[in-house]
């Protein structure tokens, strides 16, 4: 993984960085969330993602956008297909933006979140409050 892509999965990371659990301590402010977005970098970054039953590959495109309910996250398969999440700031880490279909969030070890949506699964770099870090 090139130091580029690295940048870009932790400014992903930085945005998702809401509590994504009850036991965390605070909430950041909406000030300091727009604070945060206004310094990440623009442009896209690879994201594992997986269709259906098939194995996870680094092959989905995500990209940030400032909505009238919040941040939104678009993420573009190579087929041409996309799903819009919304990022919360109640503790769920993300839902989705349009359609019917719920997102399920899991919270998984090492810093991130996976969110499946329909047939799709996403793993999304995330800091979850709460949890203990590595000494």
């Amino acid at each position: 993984m090139s130091t580029r892509i690295s940048k870009r999965i932790l400014a992903v990371a930085a945005l998702l960085s809401l509590p994504l659990s009850a036991c965390g301590r605070g909430q950041p402010s909406s000030e300091q969330v727009e604070a945060q977005q206004r310094t990440e970098t623009a442009g896209d970054s690879r994201i594992a993602c997986a269709q259906g039953e098939a194995a996870f590959a680094s092959t989905c495109t995500i990209e940030q956008a400032q909505g009238k309910d919040g941040l939104i996250l678009t993420i573009r398969h190579p087929d041409g297909a996309f799903r819009r999440l919304l990022v919360t700031q109640d503790g769920r880490g993300v839902i989705a933006a349009d359609g019917a279909e719920v997102a399920k969030v899991t919270i998984l070890g090492g810093g991130g979140i996976e969110v499946a949506l329909g047939g799709n699964r996403y793993r999304l770099p995330a800091t979850v409050k709460g949890a203990t870090k590595p000494s």
